[in-house]
């Protein structure tokens, strides 16, 4: 099954030139090859996961195989592992296969220079997904990812709407379970949560922040080591980074007898975490798009190279746009699950303005 992420989502594609350079770059110096009787050339593209850590990963990786396969796309395709040095030689293989296009999701954001260089020196045009690099953005032609800080924000009040409710804690003495330190959603989430919690009341504290590595295991680790140092009393709610650390968590509450007494947040609205919070043992989640981003951001390249479309004749919000969202609690997670989760989505990769809620909104 796959499970969708939502909340109002800032979903951006930049550089609309970026897609004109990709059809420009696709085909300039390569030997044509059909991919049908039609003569439309197949397009190659190497991607680089960042792994497999979490729920909303998978379905991010299926929503990109089903892309390329939809679009006619030949995907090579590579698991980092969490690690960078595995998708810098990925890309470099990438390279030196002479691909298309290079399309990769950051493990961190920093120290990727060389090789974005390596491939624009290439005329390798390079797409970013779901998280952004510290580089010279004429290294890439878009990034099509999420607004992490915004997800950070709404996990914040997610958590407000938590203490004001009847038997709420006079006090919140707030866990935060960070993901893989130096990534982009890491750093923003947590950027965001600071900024609404300093906001909401002076009496919120964060008692004590760790890396749990964005994986259930690590959370649960976590955790369990939280919970011997602070002890129940020390700690009353809990902000996970992402849905696999906050059930990581409530494994270790549940250890303690305090599943369900220990308000509990993520982020993903995966299909675990949506049944939890209609269990009773998880607060909530702020779920956003796994599916239709990746595989959107295949899409767009894929009509711009075919010529389906072309980018500098479309208004500004179908270059730079939000996906759709939603915050999922007790009291829609049913909803959800039936609309989300248990029917399995079904897109139209040459729809590519459907999904789109309307243009990003700069302050």
């Amino acid at each position: 099954m796959i499970n969708h992420r939502s909340t109002l989502g800032r979903v951006t594609v930049l550089a609309a030139t970026g897609l004109l350079a990709l059809a420009a770059a696709a085909g300039c110096g390569k030997k044509e090859t059909p991919a049908t009787s039609g003569g439309t050339k197949t397009i190659t593209l190497g991607f680089s996961q960042v792994g497999s850590e979490s729920g909303w990963r998978s379905a991010n990786t299926q929503s990109v195989k089903d892309a390329a396969a939809a679009a006619g796309i030949n995907l090579k395709f590579s698991d980092a592992q969490q690690k960078q040095e595995n998708q810098i030689q990925a890309i470099r293989d990438y390279i030196s296969q002479k691909v298309d296009v290079i399309s990769f999701s950051p493990v961190v954001t920093t120290g990727w220079d060389t090789v974005l260089k390596e491939a624009k020196a290439a005329k390798i045009p390079v797409i970013l997904t779901d998280r952004q690099v510290d580089s010279d953005p004429s290294l890439y032609v878009s990034l099509v990812g999420s607004d992490f800080e915004a997800e950070g924000e709404r996990a914040a009040h997610l958590l407000e709407t938590v203490m004001k409710a009847p038997g709420a804690p006079a006090q919140a003495n707030i866990a935060v379970l960070e993901g893989t330190t130096g990534s982009a959603p890491a750093i923003d989430r947590a950027k965001g949560f600071k900024k609404v919690m300093d906001a909401s009341d002076p009496s919120w504290k964060i008692v004590v922040s760790q890396t749990g590595d964005f994986t259930r295991d690590g959370g649960k680790k976590v955790m369990e080591g939280f919970l011997q140092k602070y002890g129940v009393k020390g700690i009353n709610l809990v902000f996970a980074h992402n849905d696999d650390m906050a059930l990581g968590a409530i494994e270790a509450l549940r250890a303690d007898g305090r599943a369900g007494k220990v308000p509990v947040t993520g982020i993903d609205g995966i299909q675990l975490a949506v049944e939890a919070i209609l269990a009773g043992e998880m607060a909530g989640t702020v779920s956003w798009d796994p599916f239709w981003q990746g595989g959107m951001g295949l899409s767009l390249g894929y009509h711009a190279k075919t010529g389906k479309f072309d980018p500098s004749k479309e208004p500004k919000e179908h270059r730079e746009f939000y996906g759709r969202g939603v915050v999922v609690t007790a009291d829609n997670a049913k909803e959800y699950y039936e609309n989300n989760i248990k029917k399995t989505p079904s897109i139209d990769w040459n729809d590519l303005w459907g999904r789109v809620t309307g243009q990003i909104q700069y302050s």
